[in-house]
């Protein structure tokens, strides 16, 4: 007996205490597991380490948050200039003022214009509530005045908006408190149709997703690896020790996020799955083996250290590569990925520790004639296996033309690769919040700030008058930009008094046309409720701000958009008095575009490199190092050749398949090669030690394929759209690399090794 075989004996003596600790595991987990948080918020989107989210979070030391606003709109048919609707509108605008977490709420049944009269200043309501004569007069005014339409009211007059605004960064807790604080509000109220669009609202919305997402993945990836261990196992009792092996590592996975005060965020819905998958396909290899010793005549004992002396190793191994694919998640920026390549990372390990501690023990206790069932369809599997090997070995030639072709065709399907994402494609699909965004981007102004910050150089102030001059200019091309529909800065104070000088009428909403009028109209701008600090100016009056949103036109053309408004500012605007840098929580997270590509090569890079490494070690030769990698390459180059080719945008969150099909896929090519050392020592005959690698691996390699495919096509049932894409991504390309381990890999073996 060697020192190996040696040590798993000892191993064995231990099982029993090991599946009683196991069993203390799964209690202790269970207890933990509803203690579980989940986490949403924008801030975790933003790219660490990058210098525009280091402007931005001095941005708003000077002044408030771009998203901390809540709009809610509501519908009347045919249109809302009807004075019972208006008075019921005007009660529920003043009640969400005393909505938790709410600072103000702004509505056009709140809104005054400003008049000058013979004994001075005074104000006259924008709808006279109480006066249905007057209503048309007030509806033409209104619908004529750039401040309103596509803000507080839709172009077709057939909604009105509430803008509230809520304290900054809201937390989870605090924004489902917010929301169903509005959900009751309007009950009271009765309206028929009404949207809502804010920070609060994704968080509230988006948080319960999460929760939906890890319990359907949980529940339908459960249901489909037991039917897949069925088919396999055919006999009750290797099924359930199968299952039971992969539901204790899935139980403490979740139990060890909870002890280690770990939250799920957006992409928690494929943990599960991920557990449930890796799991049984280290089960799979496991039980496969152990089955084919049994049928050697071997006991359960010498078939229990035949198995972990074969097949442990290359788990083992397989295990930490699809590690460390995980663990090349941290060079992202963003913190989620990061989180999830780690939490991943311990996962498989935790499921390998399962496999082998437990499930090894508790199949070493069971009698083999429980275990063991006939195979009516092993020829079936040795017959096509045996198949494939014959024709990779007549059609190499073939083989290696046609695995050139799909470089040059996928190289073309890279080159098409687009990073210019849009919010509503990471929304859920058929929700209300869904339809909430699309219904403001059609009929308001859309929900993505876009914010410039102005910095005075010295010498000048915000309130001077070829400051706000030059502010105006700016505001004016703005709002020249079709897919810019509202845009707030100091000039609009300026141009508010203008019309009320010039008798409130639509034209004399305009800059002053000369410095004396500005002058004059400063005193006056100082009393103005609008010029709030943290709202426009900074405290020490050298910087403000020109607030915008943007439609959902996508990261990429919104950067070149923005690039083209640097152009702008650079060819028309005094910069000898200022500066203007765009900032705020759009630009920050669509920074993500700018980083996902750098991230994919310095991750996958690092990971190469150690699985490299690794298997060096294992393998102890340069050449089959080299001749493992092709295979594990090609479906990573196929997977973004899928991306270019059907259009997906390639983002942050998308970009996690490619760690997700490198860790798994390397797993196949490592059992293997594993495999074929061991064959070729016993055999010495290279054509030998082939045929037994597939009759024996190969089949398992099948089985652990069927599983990942439809492993991850339980992310279909998702309704959150990245995790669909990023689920049916990976089960398509797993297919590529189970065609990679059996037709390029043998091809390599028999021309380098």
């Amino acid at each position: 007996m060697t020192e190996t075989e040696s040590q798993i004996s000892k191993f064995l003596k231990y099982r029993k205490f090991l599946i009683g600790l196991f069993g203390l595991l799964i209690i202790a987990s269970m207890a933990s597991v509803p203690f579980l948080k989940f986490s949403f918020s924008f801030e975790q989107f933003f790219p660490q380490g990058d210098e525009d989210l280091a402007f931005f979070q001095e941005f708003i030391k000077d002044f408030e948050t771009d998203d901390n606003f809540l709009m809610i709109a509501v519908e009347n048919e045919p249109t809302v200039f009807d004075s019972v609707f208006l008075n019921k509108f005007s009660d529920f605008s003043k009640d969400c003022r005393v909505l938790p977490y709410v600072t103000s709420a702004q509505s056009l049944t709140d809104f005054k214009f400003p008049i000058k009269t013979p004994f001075g200043m005074s104000s006259i309501k924008a709808i006279h509530l109480d006066d249905a004569n007057a209503l048309k007069r007030d509806a033409e005014k209104i619908m004529s005045d750039e401040r309103f339409v596509y803000n507080l009211i839709s172009p077709d007059t057939t909604a009105m908006v509430v803008f509230l605004k809520t304290e900054d960064q809201l937390d989870i807790e605090p924004s489902i408190e917010l929301m169903n604080s509005i959900k009751q509000l309007n009950m009271a109220y009765g309206f028929d149709e009404y949207h809502v669009l804010g920070r609060a609202y994704f968080q509230s919305e988006l948080s319960h997703m999460q929760k939906r997402e890890v319990i359907v993945s949980t529940l339908i990836g459960a249901l489909l690896v037991g039917l897949i261990l069925s088919f396999i196992f055919r006999k009750p009792i290797p099924i359930l020790i199968a299952f039971g092996s992969i539901g204790v590592g899935l139980v403490t996975f979740f139990g060890l996020l909870s002890l280690l005060g770990r939250e799920l965020n957006a992409i928690a819905a494929f943990y599960p799955v991920l557990m449930l998958i890796v799991g049984t396909s280290d089960v799979i290899h496991i039980m496969s083996k152990y089955m084919d010793e049994l049928r050697l005549g071997k006991d359960n004992d010498a078939a229990i250290v035949t198995t972990i002396r074969e097949i442990g190793m290359a788990t083992l191994l397989t295990s930490v590569t699809t590690a460390v694919g995980f663990l090349s998640l941290l060079t992202s920026r963003l913190i989620p990925i990061q989180q999830f390549g780690i939490n991943s990372a311990m996962g498989v390990v935790l499921a390998f520790i399962c496999t082998i501690l437990f499930t090894c023990s508790v199949l070493s206790l069971v009698p083999k004639e429980k275990i063991l069932y006939e195979r009516k369809r092993e020829d079936v599997w040795s017959n096509t296996l045996s198949r494939i090997n014959t024709f990779t070995k007549e059609n190499a030639r073939l083989i290696t033309i046609l695995s050139l072709i799909f470089l040059v065709v996928s190289a073309f399907g890279i080159s098409k690769i687009s990073t210019n994402y849009n919010i509503v494609n990471n929304l859920p699909k058929n929700s209300k919040i869904t339809d909430d965004f699309k219904y403001f981007e059609e009929e308001f102004a859309g929900f993505r700030p876009f914010e410039f910050a102005v910095s005075l150089k010295e010498g000048y102030n915000v309130d001077d008058f070829n400051v706000v001059s030059q502010i105006d200019k700016f505001d004016d091309y703005l709002k020249s930009i079709p897919s810019i529909r509202t845009v707030s800065s100091i000039s609009s104070i300026y141009k508010s008094i203008n019309q009320m000088f010039g008798g409130n009428k639509r034209e004399a909403y305009a800059f002053p046309n000369s410095e004396k009028k500005f002058d004059q109209y400063q005193k006056l701008a100082s009393k103005l409720p609008n010029q709030l600090s943290n709202t426009l100016i900074s405290k020490d009056g050298t910087k403000t701000r020109v607030s915008a949103r943007i439609r959902d036109i996508g990261a990429d053309a919104i950067k070149e958009l923005g690039e083209d408004i640097d152009n702008w500012i650079e060819k028309n605007l005094d910069l000898s008095i200022m500066s203007i840098r765009r900032t705020g929580t759009g630009l920050i997270m669509d920074k993500n575009s700018v980083y996902v590509r750098e991230n994919l090569v310095h991750g996958l890079g690092l990971g190469l490199i150690i699985i490299s490494l690794l298997m060096g070690l294992l393998f102890k030769s340069f050449r089959i190092l080299l001749i493992s990698l092709v295979p594990n390459i090609l479906p990573m180059i196929f997977a973004a050749a899928l991306i270019g080719y059907t259009g997906i945008k390639l983002e942050a969150v998308i970009s996690i398949v490619f760690a997700l099909i490198f860790g798994i896929a390397v797993d196949d090519s490592i059992h293997f090669l594993s495999k074929y050392k061991l064959a070729i020592e016993k055999t010495k005959d290279k054509e030998k030690a082939l045929e037994i690698t597939f009759r024996e691996t190969g089949k398992a390699i099948c089985f652990t394929t069927i599983v990942l495919f439809f492993g991850f096509l339980v992310m279909l049932f998702s309704i959150h759209p990245p995790s669909i894409v990023i689920g049916t991504l990976i089960s398509v390309t797993l297919l590529s690399a189970v065609v990679a381990d059996l037709y390029v890999l043998p091809v390599l073996i028999r021309k380098w090794m």
